[in-house]
């Protein structure tokens, strides 16, 4: 399958290309499943950094479509990490959902970087859902004695299952089920955010959600709360009706 206008785009920023192989599923929950995969060499000419993520190429009605997921558990000694998928409708929930071991799947790196926050912050700032799952329990892990406070939106019930990384010593975690597309997840997150800067003015914020409530938070955090740029990563992970 060709990866279109946004394959060639990649490729002028020098996107560099690989196959993965499922070796191994596991449903997580009802709406929730785990791919083991192995990496087509990838690890061993990227490397390896928090929150890496990678572009999985799907066949959506004969037209290629990409979707950014981030690894988890990778093992560049091996050659093998894990894909996460907050099942949904779509091509790439619906690939997913029928994946196993055998089966390929293409996959381009670029755009990957991600460098932590010095100096480090007294306090990590965390607002994520089901599909940013594996981003925040990279970036927990990779600050290991770090507090943070974590907004986290769920959708089903079982949401709250999900093996969400969290240190009860040191992390709070909020959960917030989805309404008003994402409407109660910004009336909550504002509010605790504001009493949070206030408390840690150096805080570092992690904005990871759907597009539209992303931008509303990041704005907020920005605008209202003065945090500075590179104490805000900001990225939407999902839109509404896309697979």
């Amino acid at each position: 399958m060709g990866h279109g206008w946004e394959g060639v785009v990649l490729k002028l920023f020098r996107g560099k290309d690989f196959r993965f192989t499922v070796t191994g599923a596991e449903d997580v929950t009802d709406h929730y499943r785990r791919l083991h995969v192995t990496d087509g060499g990838m690890l061993a000419q990227t490397g390896v950094h928090p929150t890496m993520w990678v572009r999985l190429w799907f066949d959506n009605a004969g037209k290629p479509h990409q979707r950014a997921y981030t690894l988890v558990d990778p093992d560049p000694e091996k050659g093998t990490f894990s894909l996460e998928f907050a099942l949904h409708d779509g091509c790439a929930s619906e690939w997913a959902r029928k994946a196993g071991p055998g089966d390929t799947i293409e996959a381009t790196v670029q755009g990957t970087g991600f460098d932590l926050p010095q100096p480090e912050p007294s306090r990590l700032l965390v607002v994520g859902d089901t599909a940013a799952l594996p981003a925040v329990n990279s970036l927990l892990e990779s600050m290991p004695g770090i507090p943070a406070t974590i907004w986290f939106e769920t959708q089903h019930a079982s949401d709250r299952e999900l093996p969400l990384g969290v240190d009860p010593a040191l992390h709070e975690v909020h959960w917030i089920d989805r309404q008003a597309s994402g409407a109660e997840l910004v009336k909550q997150a504002k509010a605790g955010l504001a009493a949070a800067v206030e408390d840690a003015p150096d805080a570092y914020a992690w904005i990871t959600c759907d597009t539209t409530t992303t931008r509303a938070l990041t704005a907020y955090v920005r605008k209202e709360l003065g945090l500075p740029k590179d104490r805000v990563h900001a990225l939407g992970y999902w839109r509404p009706g896309r697979g």
